[in-house]
């Protein structure tokens, strides 16, 4: 009987992973920042437009670098697609370092010179609360946009034919633009820098480029002088960042008023 003999083990044939999805992953994510590039680029251009020209020179440069990224990323693409992988990868890194300089410059732009900022955000915050005195009726002609100061912030008090008065915060909530010397009509008031439309009886932003709306005042007639006042669901209850600082003094006023 013939003896056994014993074969070595056949050596396993491991597969090698299906890498294509994803080495193809990083293309299409290139790709679908490029697709959304054109329509972000088209509002930035709108945006862009209204600034103050100190504010339109960042905005220049932080436009280049975006743009700048964009041809990077599209070249990177490119590079992916046609199996240059070093390549893509060297100018996608080319154009991230493009999109970092302009968003650096892009909060610039937002944070220190306050560009497409609400400029009438804070008027719940610095005006107290309760009734504020602004004037007699009779200083309030029918039909024609008053100047008032509460509280250092600029109140701008309309009183119509009819002898009802509203009060909206005075700088317009687009780029602060006065809107006492803006024209009244129809119960709106229209911002004499760039055209925005105010209702007057609740602020609402009815045409832009003004995306806000103003704060509104409630109103009313005592012995014959106008008061103003911010809404109570206006009024923020912790107006400073610890809760230290949400104590109320005895009459009811917030503290450092």
């Amino acid at each position: 009987m013939a003896g056994l003999v014993q074969l070595p083990p056949t050596p396993h044939r491991h597969r090698r992973p299906n890498t294509s999805q994803p080495r193809h992953q990083p293309a299409r994510t290139a790709h679908l920042g490029l697709t959304g590039a054109v329509p972000a680029a088209l509002s930035g251009l709108v945006d862009w437009a209204e600034l103050r020209r100190e504010q339109q020179r960042v905005g220049l440069v932080h436009a280049w670098a975006n743009t700048a990224a964009v041809g990077l990323y599209g070249a990177s693409l490119v590079m992916r697609l046609s199996g240059k992988g070093a390549k893509g990868r060297a100018l996608g890194y080319l154009g991230l370092t493009a999109v970092g300089a302009g968003g650096l410059l892009g909060g610039h732009l937002a944070y220190r010179q306050a560009a497409g900022v609400n400029h009438a955000e804070e008027v719940p915050h610095v005006v107290s609360d309760g009734w504020h005195r602004v004037g007699g009726v009779d200083e309030f002609p029918a039909g024609e946009a008053v100047r008032c100061v509460v509280d250092d912030v600029p109140v701008l008090v309309v009183r119509e034919t009819g002898g009802e008065v509203h009060a909206l915060a005075e700088r317009c909530s687009h780029l602060a633009g006065p809107l006492s010397e803006g024209t009244v009509a129809d119960g709106c008031v229209r911002c004499p820098w760039h055209g925005s439309v105010f209702r007057l009886s609740d602020g609402w932003n009815v045409a832009g480029p003004a995306t806000a709306p103003q704060p509104a005042f409630d109103t009313r007639v005592v012995d014959g002088h106008v008061e103003v006042r911010l809404p109570m669901e206006t009024v923020p209850e912790t107006p400073y960042a610890g809760d230290a600082f949400a104590a109320t003094s005895a009459d009811g006023h917030r503290p450092g008023r």
